[in-house]
């Protein structure tokens, strides 16, 4: 078995300072965007981050961020109370909600904070399941108590955005209703998809590229925050589960996938 992604990310990077490139770009991944910070500070860094981007110490200010680093924040780990209340809409019934996390990231810890301050105040019970592989994936679906009516959360993590297929296979296996903070995956199958426009918020990075390669330094460039929100419900998945989605979600909803 070869090395794990995560664990190549420093030496990817000293590669690309050794062919010195003219711009680095890091998209959804906050691990390499400071394992490129870590490799170079001359290079310009251009990241999109679903974590707090000066908490993750990739800047020292949105407004004026100093050295060779600026990109886009994407409202990922800002958004667990509003996916909970409509998570919790969707499935009245669920009162015990299984919240997946991979315990490696840094936005973790304070996303299952927000998490848990959201379930207390709905009066949610969560049953935290850690999983940083494909393999600890597999058991924590495993471990799911089926004999309860409950539902599955997904904490924004890079590396669950890239098991999209298994993800979305394993609730379907295991019945499961889940809520994903990517709207992209309701296409796939993704039952409750709430979150930031991915595809826009790299398009904005490729704007600050563009503006890197015609001279600009990342420290005239603030960190954009994007805003930019999108709610899309799976019609067929909910048909599945034997869930009627409600009016009021279906009047909000920017997709419906039928």
């Amino acid at each position: 078995m070869g090395r794990r992604p995560i664990c190549r990310l420093p030496d990817l990077a000293a590669d690309l300072v050794k062919q010195q490139v003219a711009v680095i770009f890091a998209p959804a991944s906050t691990p390499a965007a400071l394992a490129a910070k870590r490799a170079t500070s001359t290079i310009p860094i251009i990241f999109t981050v679903g974590s707090d981007s000066i908490e993750a110490g990739l800047v020292n200010s949105l407004s004026r961020p100093s050295g060779n680093v600026t990109g886009v924040s994407i409202l990922v780990n800002l958004l667990s109370a509003k996916r909970l209340e409509l998570l919790k809409t969707l499935v009245p019934k669920a009162g015990v909600i299984d919240v997946l996390m991979n315990p490696k990231t840094a936005n973790a810890w304070p996303d299952l904070k927000e998490t848990k301050t959201a379930a207390q105040a709905l009066g949610l019970e969560l049953v935290v399941r850690e999983a940083s592989t494909e393999s600890e994936i597999e058991a924590a679906f495993a471990g799911f108590d089926r004999q309860r009516q409950g539902a599955l959360f997904l904490l924004a993590d890079g590396f669950f955005r890239n098991q999209l297929e298994q993800l979305i296979k394993l609730a379907a296996q295991y019945s499961i209703p889940a809520s994903y903070p990517w709207p992209e995956f309701a296409s796939a199958g993704g039952l409750l998809c709430y979150g930031a426009n991915n595809s826009d918020a790299w398009r904005q990075g490729g704007v600050y590229i563009g503006r890197i390669l015609r001279g600009s330094s990342p420290a005239e460039l603030p960190v954009i925050q994007s805003t930019k929100l999108e709610l899309a419900i799976n019609r067929k998945t909910a048909r599945s589960l034997g869930l009627e989605i409600p009016a009021m979600l279906l009047a909000v909803a920017d997709e419906v996938i039928e």
